[in-house]
Order: C-alpha cells, then sequence, then structure tokens
C-alpha cells in the first residue's frame, strides 16, 4: 500500500478522515485508527442498505463506491479508507483515478501470514467476491508461492454481524463450519479477509484453539493513514477535540444500536442518510 501523492495543503488538516465500507464491519478498522490517531476527525458511512458486496457484479459494487465516494468527498474529507476487502478489490483504481486525494484500501494479510506460518500452511476467511477478485489472485501468486493457502467463503457471516448477532448459536455454528475445512488441511495461521470478522474473532479463537494464530489487517492499516496523514503534513493539531460522526441506510430499526454495540464508545453521533 503506497501512498498517494497529493500536494500538502495545511488548511486540509482539521478536515476529518473518511472512512466507507458495505456495512458495519469497518467499524473494525476504524477502532484501529482511532485508537493510533486519537485526535483526527473521522467520518464513518455504512452502506448497510447495499450489504454484503461480496455477491454484487464489479459494476454494482463500483457503482456503490462512487455513491459513497461522492457523498464523503462533499463532506470535504482530507483522505479515504475503503475499509472492505471487496471494495477494494473492485474498486480502488477506479476511485484513485477519479478522487485527488490520498486513498487507502484493504487487502487480505496473505503476506504476514506466509511469515507467521510455522507449517506452511495458511487458511483465509473472506467472503465469496474477495476470494474470486483478480486482487486476491495476485496476493496469491506474490505471497502464496512458498506456503499451502486454503480459502474458505464464508456465506452469511456479514449478515449475521449487520444484525449484531455476534454470540448467537446461528453465527457460531456458521464459523464451525467454515473453519473446519481449514484446520482440516493443518492451517496454524488464519487471515480474517473481511472487515466484519474481527468481530467474532473471539468465537474463532475458540473454535481453532490457541495454536492457531489469527491475523487481521486493520492495525496495518491504521499504520499506513498515520503515515500518509504525517509525509503529507495532514496530521489534525494534537489540541483539536475530535468528532466522530457515523452514517448508515440500513433500514433496520435497530442499525444505530447495531453501530453502538460493535463501537463500544459513547461517541457515537448516528445519523441516516437516503
Amino acid at each position: 500500500m503506497k501512498p498517494d501523492l497529493m500536494p500538502k495543503n495545511n488548511t486540509m488538516t482539521k478536515n476529518p478522515i473518511g472512512v466507507m465500507d458495505s456495512g458495519v464491519g469497518g467499524i473494525s478498522v476504524l477502532k484501529h485508527i482511532h485508537a493510533l490517531l486519537p485526535h483526527e476527525h473521522l467520518i464513518y458511512v455504512a452502506d448497510s442498505a447495499h450489504a454484503p458486496y461480496g455477491n454484487k457484479s464489479q459494476d454494482e459494487i463500483k457503482k456503490r463506491c462512487f455513491a459513497v465516494a461522492d457523498f464523503l468527498i462533499a463532506q470535504e474529507i482530507k483522505a479515504l479508507v475503503v475499509a472492505c476487502n471487496t471494495a477494494t478489490a473492485a474498486a480502488i483504481n477506479d476511485l484513485r483515478a477519479k478522487y485527488a486525494l490520498p486513498i487507502i484500501g484493504m487487502e487480505p494479510a496473505v503476506k504476514p501470514a506466509a511469515a507467521a506460518s510455522k507449517n506452511g500452511i495458511i487458511g483465509v476467511l473472506a467472503t465469496v467476491g474477495t476470494l474470486k477478485s483478480a486482487q486476491f489472485a495476485a496476493l496469491l501468486e506474490s505471497y502464496g508461492r512458498n506456503v499451502e493457502v486454503v480459502t474458505q467463503g464464508c456465506i452469511g457471516l456479514v449478515e449475521c454481524i449487520e444484525r449484531g448477532e455476534l454470540d448467537t448459536e446461528h453465527t457460531q455454528h456458521l464459523l464451525q463450519q467454515y473453519c473446519a475445512p481449514l484446520l482440516a488441511e493443518g492451517a496454524d495461521t488464519i487471515v480474517l479477509g473481511c472487515t466484519h470478522y474481527p468481530f467474532v474473532r473471539h468465537l474463532i479463537e475458540k473454535i481453532v484453539g490457541e495454536s492457531v494464530s489469527i491475523i487481521d489487517t486493520g492495525a496495518a492499516v491504521a499504520n499506513h493513514v498515520n503515515t500518509i496523514m504525517q509525509t503529507q503534513s495532514l496530521s489534525t493539531p494534537l489540541k483539536a477535540l475530535p468528532t466522530i460522526t457515523f452514517w448508515t441506510n440500513s433500514k433496520a430499526i435497530d442499525s444505530a444500536a447495531v453501530i453502538r454495540q460493535l463501537w463500544a464508545n459513547d461517541n457515537a453521533d448516528i445519523r441516516y442518510m437516503s
């Protein structure tokens, strides 16, 4: 993930960082960004009315990404984080071609997983859309040559997390079903290839046991955002009091409750978009 080139403009330092996802999963990335950059203003958009992206065509995903990005650009963001592996794979290049601001994407952590694995067998839990993408194929070509990569599409798991069902029997059953093939192949390292999945990490750890390492890319993305803020002189002054705003187009009556559940923080200003 290379920093996008952008003219330094100190008048933008107080502008917010925009974070977008197909739904609420990217809040896992937002948490890492807020923890590392506590003074930055943040705007999060959950495109939950159109989640999940994993079962949509590339053209459909691009259309949604442009719509959300346009909304965030109108909020005068200084950088955009696409906190969705599927959206990154389908639209990141088009987004960077259209918008003149730093755009940071996601990708399954195949490289660090390959380095961390002791037996050379890594598992990847992801949406079907991510696993079928050219970006993921390129990751395997670049970093998966010397390891065995076992992939598992997790149909229905995103929807469970969108509903805030983090500990239900159904969610546990799905995770047992999806982890079983990875364990059967001997994977000692498992990549969470969707930003929704860190919210059920506690269940995954219980299923796979302490001997299996779990890798999430949220912290690495936050570090990348920090690098861009510093190298492009975009960091908000330390004395600033941060604002964190959540936008959602979810039709669910408990959508605000789910966001508060996942954010686990009192400072959740939740608004609705059409």
